[in-house]
């Protein structure tokens, strides 16, 4: 009988630091650009690299995960206008030391920059857009 209950303790040990019985942490962004203004969107997690992913004025894009217990960190850059000369670079989620299970992190992309909320308070401007410097060929 004791090696059974060992057994289900460790499962239950293993299923804890998985997040599995927990709810996914997740981060979403949203263009809310003028029409015709497309965001491009690339995340880079410690596990993953989510790609690009373009979207139109409204449109949205979003992702999940569990946060590991040896800390969680998703780097984001946004770009968007002719060319997508202006750009974001920043963490969009930083899990830091404490474990977060079901927090959303929600980010809103503008004409004058990048608002951030992960609660039901209105979004705030976070960052401002950066634009890309060329350099003239000789």
């Amino acid at each position: 009988m004791n090696r059974s209950c060992f057994l289900i303790v460790i499962a239950l040990c293993a299923e804890l630091s998985n997040g599995a019985l927990f709810p996914k942490d997740s981060v979403c962004f949203k263009n809310s650009l003028q029409p015709n203004n497309i965001l491009k969107v690339h995340c880079i997690s410690d596990e993953d690299n989510l790609g690009d992913h373009l979207l139109s004025p409204g449109q949205s894009y979003n992702f999940s995960f569990h946060e590991s217990i040896f800390r969680t960190e998703v780097n984001c850059g946004l770009w968007q206008g002719p060319g997508f000369k202006y750009y974001a670079l920043f963490t969009a989620y930083d899990g830091g030391v404490i474990i977060h299970y079901g927090r959303k992190n929600f980010w809103e992309a503008r004409e004058d920059g990048i608002y951030f909320t992960h609660d039901s308070t209105p979004p705030k401007l976070k960052y401002t857009w950066s634009a890309h410097v060329l350099s003239p060929t000789h």
